[in-house]
């Protein structure tokens, strides 16, 4: 990739990568803030190792909060599901992982497809500013969308019709939860990508973007879900 000192400077001005992670996603992060681990740890970790600077974790429950980050200025690399609502802010890459956003149901539910749950009087509870928050917004017409700190979460408190989250979790809450139901297929793919700020120069985008490439080729991100003890699908080649 050749001489990386200038995108070094360009995505590290301090010197340090800080990385924004979402420990609220499963999938991608695990840990504390103190011993963060996960695909995307080891992607931040390996884009500093290039980039010959050390990486500071910023850590977080929250989607929207790694956003927050990245778009004030706090964080310099962050790992964000593709959508339209952040593209104005965020610049991505093609996607490393892809997840599936499902829902969850009562086991008496006459819910049997995703395809029934867009109906009046459905309520879904969501996690606020998930991706799936982001994308339910955008094109659910009858059903109300139900904010919280956890889509389950809203489904439990408030008594709600149906959960929407991410396949993992979601399908772990339903084995722990007898009486519920994890509905057929998927509602979304969820593609989940390296990111950083729209004013990054050319050069330093073209690197993530060849970097993320070649990881997905040669069976790094493949070996760091493995390593999470994650089923999640590697992205194909962009």
């Amino acid at each position: 990739m050749g001489d990386l000192s200038a995108v070094a400077g360009d995505l590290a001005p301090t010197g340090t990568l800080r990385t924004a992670v979402n420990l609220g996603n499963p999938v991608l992060a695990h840990g504390t803030p103190a011993e963060p681990g996960g695909v995307t740890v080891d992607l931040a970790r390996e884009v500093a190792a290039r980039l010959a600077v050390p990486v500071r974790f910023l850590c977080f429950d929250a989607a929207r909060k790694s956003f927050e980050a990245l778009t004030s200025g706090a964080a310099d690399l962050g790992f964000l599901a593709i959508e339209p609502a952040r593209a104005d802010r965020v610049t991505f890459t093609a996607p490393y992982v892809l997840i599936e956003g499902v829902y969850a149901v009562a086991e008496d539910s006459p819910f049997t497809t995703t395809a029934d749950v867009d109906r009046p009087g459905v309520r879904i509870g969501v996690k606020e500013g998930s991706a799936y928050d982001l994308y339910l917004t955008r094109t659910v017409r009858h059903a109300t969308i139900v904010r919280g700190a956890d889509g389950v979460t809203a489904f439990e408190d408030g008594g709600l019709e149906v959960a929407a989250g991410i396949r993992q979790p979601v399908t772990a809450y339903v084995a722990a939860h007898p009486g519920t139901r994890v509905l057929p297929g998927r509602f979304m793919e969820i593609r989940q990508a390296v990111c950083t700020t729209p004013d990054r120069r050319p050069e330093t985008i073209a690197f993530l973007n060849d970097l993320v490439e070649e990881l997905k080729a040669t069976g790094f991100v493949a070996d760091a879900l493995r390593r999470a003890g994650q089923d999640a699908t590697v992205a194909p080649p962009a």
